[in-house]
């Protein structure tokens, strides 16, 4: 057991600038080819010494965030304690940023960091291959939140190969409510029943124009395969992605499965101007400015 009472982890949000989807796997997942990028959006969240397992959030949208076992934050505590055969006694406590069910992967970052948390809380030293291992049990995106920078997540995601990535800047239009990932998934089959679905895989040209930092040519080649199946559950992001193209982003999507939008946009003074468009366009309930790559998650010195 370490002798800290209180360990603090931060972690980022993604956008997936390519997301290619497979056909459904006996298993219901879907192979993928998914890049990840990290970007400068961070929950924090605390774990304390304390009597039971307990989980508290505050930030925007922290009504939305279960504070009981569903939560990834207190899933990741569980199987870590259960590994280590002690009582998974500790309070989590996530100061929220990320948009809750917004397809930046918010609640996989929390069970990223939960799991960094109380591992260094608890004194373990788990081997980084476990601590991943674990992060994919919880699910597909929950291991790039732990590794952070950029990376290919192939299978359901949760294989990573890390990627070069220069530096881009974007901004992310937050919707009114949800979507579920799973609806959209489901959405995404219905879509595309009777037709041939290519086996996923990272395009040569996304890669290379992320490596190089250069926003002009990586506007062109982002792609996210899940865009169609949000877009008809969720029809009005298409005003979203419209009222930012006008306003000057190079190129916009859905992030993973919706509903936040991303803008790709030039330099920080192009962000500010698309959030303030996007904003008074009346198409999103609030604007997000941020940078990538990302680190990981992170545990912040006392």
């Amino acid at each position: 057991m370490s002798s800290r009472t209180s360990v603090t982890v931060r972690v980022p949000a993604k956008v997936n600038v390519q997301l290619a989807v497979g056909a459904a796997r006996p298993d219901g997942f879907h192979d993928l080819a998914n890049v990840f990028l990290a970007v400068s959006l961070f929950d924090e969240v605390t774990a304390t010494a304390a009597d039971a397992l307990t989980v508290t959030c505050a930030g925007p949208d922290a009504g939305q965030v279960p504070l009981d076992r569903t939560n990834l934050a207190a899933r990741a505590a569980e199987i870590l304690a259960a590994r280590a055969g002690i009582d998974p006694a500790v309070h989590l406590h996530i100061a929220k940023n990320i948009p809750v069910a917004g397809g930046m992967a918010g609640g996989s970052a929390d069970g990223a960091a939960a799991l960094l948390a109380c591992d260094a809380l608890w004194g373990l030293g788990t081997p980084r291959a476990e601590l991943l291992d674990i992060c994919a049990q919880l699910g597909s995106d929950v291991p790039f939140s732990l590794v952070g920078g950029a990376a290919l997540g192939t299978g359901r995601g949760e294989l990573l190969t890390p990627v070069d990535a220069g530096s881009f800047h974007w901004v992310f239009a937050v919707a009114d409510g949800g979507l579920s990932t799973p609806a959209v998934f489901r959405e995404f089959d219905r879509l595309t029943a009777g037709t041939r679905i290519p086996d996923p895989e990272a395009s040569p040209a996304l890669l290379a124009a992320l490596a190089s930092g250069d926003p002009d040519a990586l506007a062109p080649v982002l792609a996210n395969d899940l865009q169609r199946a949000a877009l008809s559950l969720r029809p009005q992001l298409a005003g979203t992605l419209a009222a930012g193209t006008e306003a000057g982003a190079l190129a916009a999507l859905v992030s993973g499965s919706g509903p936040t939008t991303a803008f790709l946009v030039r330099d920080p003074e192009s962000a500010e101007k698309v959030a303030a468009a996007l904003e008074a366009s009346g198409t999103c309930r609030a604007t997000r400015v941020a940078s990538s790559p990302a680190p990981g998650a992170t545990v912040l010195l006392p």
